[in-house]
């Protein structure tokens, strides 16, 4: 059984959490401030540790530097669980060494699987080291997550900015950059024989997009177009090959992460065979409500021709089932703006 600290000055959000992570079968430690959080770390050693930013005594990001200051803590993985979604916070903690960062609230599956691919991670790394002859020099691990595979992207990559509606890349121009959003909307799309746009995914910032065959002459499948002033940073994918070759840890995360992309489309392909018109209406306003950032009054700004090539409907009917949603008082619209009244409701259309 996998021992796990959770360090979280909320005594609901840790007994929560705690009772929910026991009932998967993990062993589980708590602390209510990060100076009785690094004591317990230091005594019990952990498996992983998750631990709050904002908390009294000690931060998270002090609880991190003391930790990684100890011969006998500094290697346990460590993932942050925090209510600040500021991409300088996630970096400085990620700079800091955090293997992971969660945003409150959080689905009980992203944090298991956090958990999960963490020990997964420390595992490998261990037979690693573990067959590694007595007089061999220090493996170095290099870039061994998700996260720290961004920062080298943001640290390394080639600036790039596009304004709204502009092309980054088009169907059948060669491969030969993988990108990270910096700030902004991308959305990639296809087009049918007679024209009509399809869009395949939203990426939004801290995301990164334009995956493809890493072999030679490999054509890109579809096209990507910011949505709005995007600002992205961009590496070569020979440089890549040579950094997935070198780091076999990031290569299974990345195919983790790849596989969930290729689940979320395989769901938004049997929505738009099988999904009631309001269902896919509701689906589409709900997942771009997660991707892109509200105003002060809380709307969402969208071309309503984005969200029915989302959905997979023609705009018409989509403006017909928005103007539905609104005399029911699940959305309220103003020109391009719409603010998700009843986000419960919408979620429950079927």
């Amino acid at each position: 059984m996998s021992k796990v600290l959770l360090i979280e000055d909320d005594p609901v959000l840790r007994d929560n959490t705690a009772e929910l992570l026991e009932l998967s079968d993990y062993e589980m430690f708590t602390a209510s401030n990060g100076k009785k959080g690094v004591k317990i770390a230091k005594e019990v050693l952990p498996d992983v540790i998750i631990c709050d930013i904002m908390m009294p005594e000690l931060d998270g990001y002090g609880v991190l530097e003391q930790l990684a200051e100890d011969q006998s803590t500094k290697h346990i993985p460590f993932i942050f669980l925090s209510a600040k979604t500021e991409r300088k916070d996630i970096r400085k903690g990620m700079n800091l060494g955090a293997d992971d960062y969660l945003t409150k609230p959080f689905e009980e599956s992203d944090l298991i699987g956090a958990i999960e691919s963490r020990l997964a991670r420390a595992a490998i790394l261990k037979e690693i080291q573990n067959s590694k002859p007595e007089k061999e020099e220090e493996i170095d691990l290099g870039i061994c997550s998700i996260h720290e595979f961004k920062n080298y992207l943001d640290d390394n990559g080639d600036e790039l900015e596009f304004a709204q509606g502009e092309q980054i890349y088009h169907e059948g121009g060669n491969v030969h950059m993988i990108y990270l959003i910096i700030k902004g909307i991308v959305k990639t799309h296809k087009l049918d024989e007679n024209g009509k746009e399809l869009i395949t995914a939203i990426y939004k910032e801290d995301d990164f997009f334009g995956f493809s065959s890493l072999s030679a002459h490999e054509v890109y499948e579809e096209y990507a177009t910011a949505m709005e002033d995007t600002k992205l940073v961009g590496v070569n994918k020979d440089k890549l090959r040579v950094v997935l070759q070198e780091n076999h840890s990031l290569a299974l995360e990345l195919m983790h992460v790849l596989a969930e992309n290729l689940t979320d489309a395989k769901k938004q392909l049997l929505e738009m065979a099988y999904g009631s018109v309001r269902k896919k209406t509701a689906s589409t306003l709900l997942k771009f409500a997660d991707k892109l950032e509200r105003d002060k009054q809380g709307n969402i700004q969208i071309l309503r021709s984005d969200l029915a090539s989302v959905a997979g409907m023609a705009t018409e009917t989509l403006i017909r089932t928005l103007s539905s949603f609104k005399k029911e008082g699940l959305i309220a619209m103003e020109d391009h703006n719409i603010r998700i009244l009843d986000q419960e409701s919408l979620s429950r259309i079927y």
